[in-house]
């Protein structure tokens, strides 16, 4: 069962400086016992010193540190003067869409989201495995958090697209007429793809459902 917890009690103060600290141990532990893989200290000194080092050691802490989290925070900074297909476009994946659900899509507020993935209790779905649209709203409401909006997922997406490899992602509205829809960013067959459309969805186990906290 996952737990439920709010926002607050996971975001707390953040990685504490000891967390840091340890970390860095461990890089440095490891160099240590594989320095004599780096003997040209011309290319070592190139290596340590790109400004991508920085963000691909970060990449990696977050990939084991989200293998032992049930929620997972995204930053993500829309851009919102966007239309609906230039912001799916610049996720770069197949798009499988309607283009008046497109054309509707929310824009959302704001300069940047603090998006919150969440799996639903196992215990919410049914005898199929599946969760129905009306069930994950329930969930969204018992974890504290509204859909986010698909400008603000499709930009986490795109910062990330890796992530929805092993984390197919998505979030849902309704439309002016009471409708469901939904913004769905997964990896098919090889294929990294984002689906658009409407309809009442049945999701299985396998999605995380992306959210914002609800300002208390």
């Amino acid at each position: 069962m996952n737990k439920i917890m709010s926002p607050s009690n996971k975001e707390t103060v953040g990685i504490t400086d000891g967390q840091i600290d340890k970390a860095a141990d461990v890089l440095r532990s490891v160099l240590r016992k594989h320095r004599s893989e780096f003997c040209d200290t011309d290319v070592t000194q190139q290596a340590v010193t790109t400004k991508q080092l920085g963000q691909d050691l970060l990449a990696a802490f977050r990939k084991h540190f989200e293998r032992f989290n049930d929620l997972i925070i995204r930053l993500a900074r829309p851009n919102r003067n966007q239309t609906p297909q230039e912001a799916l476009l610049a996720t770069g994946r197949k798009q499988y869409t309607t283009a008046s659900i497109v054309a509707a899509m929310p824009r959302g507020e704001g300069n940047e989201a603090k998006v919150v993935f969440f799996k639903p209790d196992k215990q919410i779905y049914d005898e199929n495995g599946l969760i129905s649209d009306e069930n994950l709203a329930k969930e969204y409401k018992l974890h504290g958090f509204k859909p986010v909006d698909p400008y603000s997922l499709a930009k986490a997406n795109e910062d990330d697209p890796a992530f929805a490899d092993n984390h197919p992602n998505a979030t849902h509205w309704k439309d002016k007429d009471g409708n469901c829809c939904y913004a769905a960013f997964d990896r098919w067959d090889g294929e990294r793809r984002v689906g658009v459309d409407q309809g009442g969805g049945r999701w299985d186990d396998r999605w995380w459902f992306a959210g914002l906290a609800i300002d208390p």
